[in-house]
């Protein structure tokens, strides 16, 4: 049996990926796995723009839509079924992971520290704590809780000192030593191809803009009303789903059908923005590749 191989494909949403994804699965038979972490959920498999029936008669697929939407799942979750996945699946498959949620990209090459997940109610305290204190203050107030973890720190942002904080109250152990129990990327010692697609931002804008409009008119209105049917908690990952507050607002008389659009059009290209910034910064040595894997 020889090594056994993977491929990476990452990047911002409605770059291709699942299209690019499908053609490596259906000319190698490997198995495509999700890493993307609103496309685990169920409910909204068009919102999220999951793969249909159609994408799994042509190919296997893994890890999309098997959580359901009333809970949480934390990348730790997803590091434990992903290895699950890799070790139902024949060993000379190829697996071809896709997707925008950087970290399990990370926790596929690099490894993982799997923090237990803080309670949302005691993170909301943390953030309403230190958001009226400055930098200094801040730092302050993480060296006397966790002196480990803001020793390592060099500038006290407010997103890091809280989740420190909030680890360290919930669980009595600092994050540094979470960190430092890091265990070895799934695929230590694959041979991996790795690949993120960075397609003309103005092509990619065009394509989100269809995207909705092909959603309104193909079940996403459905799904929405589906997802308010269960009176979920607000905080939900899920609820938080691009598409879901526009449509909702917009089956509440809050906006035309036009401006529900042009709304999630914009919070998706903002989320793109965030995409490209971190894997610029996180997988800057990863080759790049247009729409759907086209050579740039």
């Amino acid at each position: 049996m020889g090594q056994r191989r993977a491929v990476l494909i990452a990047g911002p949403t409605a770059s291709g990926k699942s299209a690019l994804a499908l053609k490596r699965a259906r000319a190698s038979g490997g198995v495509i796995v999700n890493a993307d972490a609103m496309q685990v959920y169920d409910t909204l498999r068009v919102v999220t723009a999951r793969p249909d029936g159609d994408d799994d008669a042509l190919a296997e697929h893994r890890l999309y839509g098997t959580v359901p939407a009333s809970e949480r799942f934390s990348t730790g979750q997803w590091v434990r079924a992903a290895g699950q996945v890799i070790g139902a699946t024949d060993p000379e498959r190829e697996l071809i992971f896709v997707g925008g949620t950087g970290l399990y990209f990370e926790a596929l090459t690099n490894g993982f520290a799997d923090v237990p997940e803080v309670p949302p109610e005691l993170t909301l305290q943390v953030q309403q704590e230190i958001q009226v204190l400055e930098e200094r203050a801040r730092m302050a107030l993480l060296a006397a809780e966790d002196p480990e973890t803001a020793r390592r720190l060099k500038v006290a942002d407010p997103q890091r000192v809280t989740r420190a904080i909030a680890v360290k109250r919930a669980t009595g152990r600092a994050l540094s030593s979470f960190q430092d129990d890091q265990q070895p990327g799934l695929l230590e010692g694959w041979a991996i191809e790795r690949m993120v697609l960075s397609p003309d931002r103005e092509v990619l804008r065009e394509r989100i803009a269809r995207r909705f409009e092909t959603m309104f008119a193909s079940g996403a209105v459905e799904e929405v009303e589906a997802l308010r049917a269960l009176d979920l908690d607000p905080s939900l990952p899920v609820m938080k789903a691009i598409g879901v507050r526009e449509i909702s607002d917009w089956m509440d008389g809050m906006h035309s059908r036009e401006e529900a659009i042009a709304l999630a059009t914009i919070a998706t290209h903002q989320y793109a923005k965030r995409q490209r910034t971190w894997f610029r910064n996180r997988m800057g040595d990863w080759p790049r590749l247009g729409l759907e894997g086209q050579s740039l």
